[in-house]
């Protein structure tokens, strides 16, 4: 019987057997001995014995009421905010089997409790920065606009239009990436994975920076072997690349080359986008893949934090992984690691 592995229960039962068993074989002696002149003392005996069963019933029943209003105390205490408070449940038997369950289910809520705490503070911390980068460039068109109105001249025109042109950039890609990066959280983007010939996959990024990389006066080359094929979505790996690319040229300046290499080891494809430009400054290399982060160091007024962790998010999402490597002054290199599922 499982109720008897509450040893409370255990000791009432045997004392109680123990009592009965005890004034039966006390009857039967006196009776034996004495006759009918011991009779008239078993009345009194049997009512001794009932006194102190219900004396041991009183006390037992006494001390599980004292446990639960104790454990009721404490559930009180746990729902009027102190996630700390427990229920004692040290021994064996039904109860402790409970309140060890109880226990379990606050400390359950007590995590989501604080999961929520966490994902509420990251959510007012997003809104934050998203208000912040948007603020900047909105400003900025703002002020853009007023010198407008107020010129006549084609080429103040031009450059204001450029200006506002560039801002308007910004803010689309701040929501592009904003998006994006939702989705892969939610998981709402599905993979489309097929076998892609990486070189021409490498070769339409490139095309993508030509422009920039000539305007800015940085050597933009790209190299690796034209054999190796990756089972990937062209699409998104494409996106992860480029913002690496971006991030380079966005760090180096005329005269500083951006190197795109791939190749092919036993088990894994590895990709690399390495550059000659300002490098990373070692207090801020933990943090590049956070969102929105923006160094202290950095002197990049552009730059929204959200490429590297987008990268960062769609290379995990090929179950793959990047690293980075950097030297102040010397430059930057990034590693994307990725699995060759034929080889697994």
């Amino acid at each position: 019987m499982k109720m008897l592995t509450d040893r409370h229960i255990k000791r009432l039962f045997c004392l109680v057997l123990a009592l009965t068993i005890g004034f039966s074989l006390l009857s039967a002696v006196l009776l034996a001995a004495g006759g009918e002149h011991a009779a008239q003392y078993l009345p009194a005996a049997f009512a001794y014995m009932g006194l102190l069963i219900l004396t041991v019933m009183y006390r037992y029943f006494r001390r599980q009421h004292q446990t639960m209003a104790h454990a009721i105390e404490q559930l009180h205490v746990f729902l009027a905010g102190d996630t700390t408070a427990r229920i004692e449940c040290d021994d064996e038997g039904e109860f402790n089997r409970l309140f060890h369950e109880v226990n379990s289910l606050a400390a359950i809520l007590t995590a989501h409790a604080e999961n929520e705490g966490r994902a509420k503070q990251s959510m007012k911390e997003t809104l934050s920065d998203i208000s912040h980068q948007l603020k900047t460039p909105l400003a900025a068109l703002n002020i853009y606009n007023g010198i407008l109105q107020q010129q006549a001249d084609p080429d103040t025109v031009r450059e204001f239009t450029a200006l506002s042109e560039q801002e308007l950039d910004r803010i689309q890609t701040l929501v592009h990436n904003l998006l994006t990066i939702t989705k892969l959280d939610a998981g709402t983007i599905m993979l489309d994975k097929s076998e892609h010939n990486l070189s021409d996959l490498i070769a339409d990024v490139k095309r993508r920076f030509a422009v920039q990389a000539q305007q800015q006066g940085t050597m933009l080359s790209c190299s690796g072997d034209d054999a190796i094929s990756l089972f990937c979505d062209a699409h998104w790996l494409s996106e992860a690349i480029s913002n690496l690319v971006k991030n380079a040229l966005d760090h180096t300046k005329a005269g500083d080359t951006v190197t795109v290499t791939w190749r092919a080891f036993a088990s894994i494809v590895q990709i690399t986008v390495q550059d000659s430009g300002s490098g990373i400054h070692p207090e801020d290399l933990p943090h590049i893949f956070k969102r929105f982060y923006r160094s202290r160091f950095s002197k990049d007024t552009q730059g929204v934090g959200l490429g590297l962790p987008l990268a960062k998010a769609i290379i995990e999402a090929h179950s793959g992984t990047i690293e980075v490597d950097s030297t102040l002054g010397r430059g930057t290199v990034f590693t994307i690691n990725l699995l060759i599922p034929t080889i697994l």
